[in-house]
């Protein structure tokens, strides 16, 4: 049985993700995905959507020194364990403390990055973002060590990308040009859902079982 519970309601009234569900026992040939497979990618493109949105609404507090910030960060952080619980029933509770882990430490330093140019402390800026790259690569390792067959360097180029627009995410708030952020924000958000299918699809591909009907190893 699938793990996850229904994200329907959630997902009502967003665009369709992908094609139409597979009925119970598909017709050999049919072009359709399972309700479980539409389900997982569409939980983890929500995770990952709010991984970015979390992050803005954190620049956003951070770079204007609203009262929400540590509320707001608090809140962010939650992303990492959420994600984590993603892939506890496949990986097992170890798996899941570890990615956590490494999300909540990008999305800290991700925090850290932000305070230190807000505070045009230039060897602090350095440091967090030799931090942030160093951590992205443990997290690329990780999801290489754990996920059969991993996208690995398509992930990295990807997740490279996104740490790099986030960074001029904020960057160009904290210089007043709104706009820029904005289309960097876009930006982000288009690509965080890119390597949320490159994560999905890889699970699904390893645990054919779980997501196609009729499928048994």
């Amino acid at each position: 049985m699938y793990p996850y519970q229904s994200y329907t309601s959630m997902l009502h009234g967003m665009p369709q993700m992908w094609p139409t569900p597979c009925p119970a026992a598909p017709s050999a040939g049919i072009d359709c995905l399972s309700r479980a497979h539409v389900e997982f990618a569409n939980h983890i493109r929500m995770l990952w959507e709010q991984h970015v949105a979390w992050t803005r609404l954190a620049i956003v507090s951070i770079v204007f020194g609203l009262p929400d910030t540590q509320a707001t960060v608090a809140r962010l952080l939650q992303n990492a364990p959420d994600m984590g619980a993603a892939l506890k029933p496949f990986y097992g509770q170890q798996a899941a403390d570890t990615y956590a882990g490494l999300i909540k430490a990008h999305l800290t330093i991700a925090a850290e990055l932000v305070q230190a140019a807000k505070a045009k402390d230039t060897a602090q800026t350095n440091d967090a973002r030799t931090r942030w790259y160093a951590n992205a690569d443990q997290f690329i390792d990780f999801l290489d060590r754990t996920i059969y067959r991993f996208p690995k360097e398509e992930f990295r180029k990807m997740f490279y990308h996104h740490l790099a627009m986030t960074e001029a995410e904020a960057v160009t708030m904290l210089s007043g040009d709104y706009a820029a952020s904005i289309k960097q924000y876009d930006q982000i958000e288009r690509e965080a859902l890119e390597m949320a299918n490159l994560i999905s699809h890889a699970i699904i591909r390893q645990f054919p079982q779980v997501f196609t009907p009729g499928i048994r190893r």
